[in-house]
């Protein structure tokens, strides 16, 4: 009877683990057809131009999201490691697929996909004050990934056209963004050890709670700040290389549905969508992402069918088929 019984607990854990799977699937399509309600074309086109896709670009926009993903995780485990920590590589790279599905699929998703990061840090074997200096300087870098491909990408379209066609507004936010976060580090490591004195633990229980986030920031913001500069770079490095291999899975998708529009005129709207996506209207920019896109092509001179078929095969590989994948890493980190 025993045995049994485990059996039967164990049938209902692994039904239960579906059925959220499935739940969360279902909720992602409802999401993808309510933010794209109205804006697709004629379905005829849309097919027609899904039918005439180029699967081997298909297939490399799907290797570069992948390197994508893999630039992400390497960036993490340097932090780990330069943080005198240390992780499986296996569970590390779950974790990432794992979060990086709570990121685009739940509402205020890169801070949850944040605390379950640091959640699975600590479950991984790494101490909690470390993983969350990773998940801060993950995000400083993120900023600074963008700042090094915006200002790349700025400078080589210099090279290729007058500065007047250049929009300087975007880059603009990001230079200013990437200044506040080199001032942070700057002055964390020109504090001592004990930057200030958070004073006596207080009595209420709000009190408590808010007097220990004050010291893990603290404890995180020192900590981050006193990483080495080439620990910096290579972190930084490995964001940019994470934004630029999604710009070329953009770029492949669009090769794959017979566009031409140039490099440069596609890291633009790229670039400039980066900037949109940074408002979290909906879960994983869902709508938001997909109209901005669109608009972008169609500016370029792409038909509003071309132009829709060859984003949706972008969200697809970057974001929508992440998200189950996602699900499966999760369940898997927990077994």
């Amino acid at each position: 009877m025993p045995e049994i019984s485990v059996v039967s607990d164990r049938l209902r854990t692994r039904r239960s683990r579906w059925v959220r799977l499935l739940f969360v699937a279902v909720s992602v399509v409802a999401l993808a057809i309510i933010g794209l309600r109205g804006r697709l074309p004629d379905p005829r086109e849309f097919t027609d131009a899904l039918a005439g896709a180029n699967w081997g670009w298909i297939t490399g926009a799907v290797i570069l999201q992948a390197v994508s993903l893999a630039c992400f995780a390497f960036q993490e485990r340097h932090l780990v490691r330069a943080l005198g920590a240390s992780i499986r590589h296996r569970r590390l790279f779950a974790i990432i697929l794992a979060r990086t599905a709570i990121s685009i699929s739940v509402p205020a998703g890169p801070a949850v996909s944040t605390g379950y990061a640091i959640t699975e840090y600590s479950r991984a074997g790494v101490p909690r004050e470390i993983a969350a200096v990773c998940a801060i300087v993950s995000g400083l870098a993120s900023i600074g990934g963008l700042t090094l491909l915006y200002a790349g990408g700025g400078a080589v379209l210099l090279t290729h056209s007058s500065a007047t066609s250049l929009n300087w507004q975007p880059l603009a936010v990001v230079l200013a963004l990437a200044t506040l976060t080199a001032a942070a580090v700057a002055l964390g490591r020109r504090l001592p050890s004990r930057p200030f004195d958070l004073g006596n633990v207080p009595e209420n229980r709000i009190g408590r709670y808010v007097h220990g986030l004050l010291l893990s920031a603290r404890a995180a913001w020192h900590a981050g700040a006193g990483l080495r500069i080439r620990d910096w770079c290579a972190v930084v490095g490995y964001s940019a290389a994470n934004r630029l291999t999604d710009l070329l899975c953009l770029v492949a998708c669009t090769r794959a549905l017979g566009l031409q529009i140039s490099l440069i005129t596609l890291a633009t709207i790229y670039l400039g969508v980066q900037i949109v996506r940074q408002v979290p209207l909906t879960p994983g920019g869902i709508g938001v992402i997909e109209t901005a896109l669109v608009a972008g092509l169609t500016t370029a001179g792409a038909t509003a069918a071309i132009a829709t078929a060859a984003v949706l095969v972008y969200r697809v590989i970057s974001c929508w088929l992440l998200i189950p994948a996602g699900g499966v890493a999760g369940l898997m980190i927990r077994r």
